[in-house]
């Protein structure tokens, strides 16, 4: 990998040779500004405001724009003259734990490489320190013209190093939590908690950006000549329209299990997560009904084994009343179906013997 700023970590009186090489790299696709009649490329010029001249890149300066309007120029010379003790160094100032460091500040990750053979021992020194003391390091050093903080930490067997934000580069956030007092019943927690515990957790290396994708396939396509527009995709609007909580948790839950192959489908799967999931109160004093409302409130979003079996007892309770009433229905049924298929015959010998009462 080719690095971009070569310097020395400097610890205490240690002096570590490093190269820096960028630990990240953009995979993400790129477009070109062309002209939609006939396809040419849309190109910017710098031109001079005063002149309206194209100026080359030979001519062009940095200038520092005052509040009135006016600009003060400022040369790589002036920069390099200023007396920056971070201009090739990475300077460690302290040691502290990781859990100190607010994920915020995180910027571009860079990999610390040993710059010769006379650097391994030194730079195998630090790694080793950081890695015993579970510590990170934090540094100043100086890129692209100015100076920034830096966090290094081991990654295997190299020392890696996170540009970080100035504290004061972390804006507050006012304004953006809700506003008002929100309260949140333990039966949703219980429920989110079941669903976090049923997502279960992910290799970050099997996640892939399935949009870059989908438009790497649509180029190749298109190049081709054997693209096809894919089928519109209805899309509900976000926002203004009112959800249970409770529903869309319990929901949430139980298409959850059915993709991971935890439960059945169909309502054998829905009855399996729903006797699994807590309880729910809904307003009015209302109670649901079935086995999830007769089991025990779980913890931890599971049941015991106690719920479990009650659950099921209950199942097969309402089964077997099922069943019952099932069979009930059909002797009725059948002795109907005999009556109305009796023949004519036997209806007229019936009516007789009445008319011979009467007389």
């Amino acid at each position: 990998m080719r690095s971009i700023w070569n310097g020395a970590i400097s610890f205490g009186l240690v002096s570590i040779p490093i190269k820096l090489v960028n630990a990240t790299e953009s995979h993400s696709i790129s477009f070109r500004q062309i002209h939609l009649s006939d396809g040419g490329r849309i190109r910017y010029r710098k031109v001079c405001e005063l002149d309206g001249e194209e100026v080359p890149g030979a001519e062009i300066a940095k200038g520092y724009e005052e509040a009135d309007g006016s600009v003060i120029p400022i040369t790589d010379e002036d920069l390099a003259q200023l007396p920056i003790a971070t201009a090739k160094t990475i300077e460690i100032v302290s040691f502290v734990p990781a859990d100190e460091i607010d994920p915020l500040q995180m910027d571009t990750a860079y990999y610390l490489a040993a710059n010769g053979a006379t650097a391994a021992k030194p730079y195998t020194l630090l790694r080793e320190a950081l890695k015993r003391s579970r510590r990170v390091a934090i540094a100043k050093y100086a890129l692209r013209g100015r100076e920034r903080l830096g966090m290094l930490r081991v990654v295997d067997d190299v020392i890696a190093m996170h540009g970080l934000l100035w504290p004061d580069e972390i804006r507050v956030p006012e304004g953006v939590a809700p506003e008002g007092k929100v309260s949140v019943r333990e039966a949703e927690l219980d429920l989110a908690d079941a669903l976090m515990a049923t997502l279960g957790e992910v290799e970050m290396a099997s996640l892939t950006d399935e949009y870059r994708e989908a438009v790497e396939a649509m180029i190749a396509a298109k190049s081709e000549g054997a693209f096809e527009p894919p089928a519109e995709v209805g899309v509900e609007p976000a926002g203004g329209k009112v959800i249970d909580l409770m529903a869309a948790l319990e929901k949430s839950v139980r298409a959850a299990k059915a993709s991971r192959g935890e439960a059945g489908a169909g309502a054998a799967g829905a009855a399996e997560a729903e006797a699994e999931v807590t309880p729910i109160r809904r307003g009015g004093g209302g109670r649901k009904t079935g086995s999830a409302a007769a089991a025990p409130k779980a913890v931890g979003g599971k049941k015991s084994t106690a719920a479990k079996k009650t659950a099921s007892g209950t199942k097969k309770t309402t089964s077997a009343s099922a069943s019952g009433k099932s069979a009930a229905a059909k002797s009725t049924s059948k002795t109907a179906s005999a009556k109305k298929t009796t023949g004519t015959g036997a209806s007229t010998k019936k009516a007789a013997p009445r008319k011979r009462t009467s007389a």
